[in-house]
């Protein structure tokens, strides 16, 4: 009779720690992540001091982090209120970036990839802006056509932008970092 007890304990240990195994696995990418405003980033990802849940995560997603001496790489979920990124919306990211040799900006579906539209818009690069009078960014993701620098996000209820630096003069150690030197990102109005 004491065999199906320990039998079970242990049933509830494996289950319980693959369960939280996987769930650290799919929804992190790694113990190494500093903030910037609404902009989440791990420079360590493409380093030899990578955790072992970014390896994790990146042998998962199959993608190839960048090494800290090539760029960096940060991802917004949320604007800089807190609030999710929802395609419905209009959503401006404006500001100045750091200095960097050159930056890439993304719009995904919650899982990554690239959001199918007519436009065949997915982002901008920091040589295809159209910059403000005073240098900085000002870009609108929105599900209907605006002028300027616009990019579609096809009414996705929840969006990912990817902000990648390549050659910045710059690192993050850890923590939390000022959120004024990433751009702000902020929901306008939803439809």
């Amino acid at each position: 009779m004491r065999a199906l007890p320990l039998a079970m304990t242990f049933l509830a240990a494996a289950a319980l720690g693959l369960g939280a195994t996987w769930m650290a696995v799919t929804s992190s990418r790694g113990m190494d992540m500093v903030r910037a405003g609404a902009w989440q980033g791990w420079p360590r990802s493409g380093t030899v001091q990578a955790d072992p849940y970014a390896r994790a995560a990146i042998s998962r997603s199959g993608e190839l982090p960048l090494e800290l001496a090539d760029g960096l790489l940060f991802l917004a979920v949320q604007d800089s209120a807190g609030a999710p990124l929802d395609g419905r919306c209009e959503i401006r990211i404006t500001g100045r970036l750091p200095q960097a040799r050159l930056w890439t900006l993304t719009v995904m579906d919650a899982k990554g990839g690239l959001i199918e539209n007519d436009a065949r818009r997915y982002g901008f690069t920091s040589s295809e802006l159209v910059y403000s009078a005073t240098g900085d960014m000002n870009v609108v993701l929105s599900p209907r056509a605006r002028p300027d620098n616009w990019v579609p996000t096809g009414a996705r209820p929840r969006l990912q932008v990817a902000l990648r630096l390549f050659d910045a003069p710059f690192s993050f150690a850890s923590g939390t970092q000022d959120g004024s030197i990433l751009p702000r990102i902020v929901t306008e109005r939803c439809s």
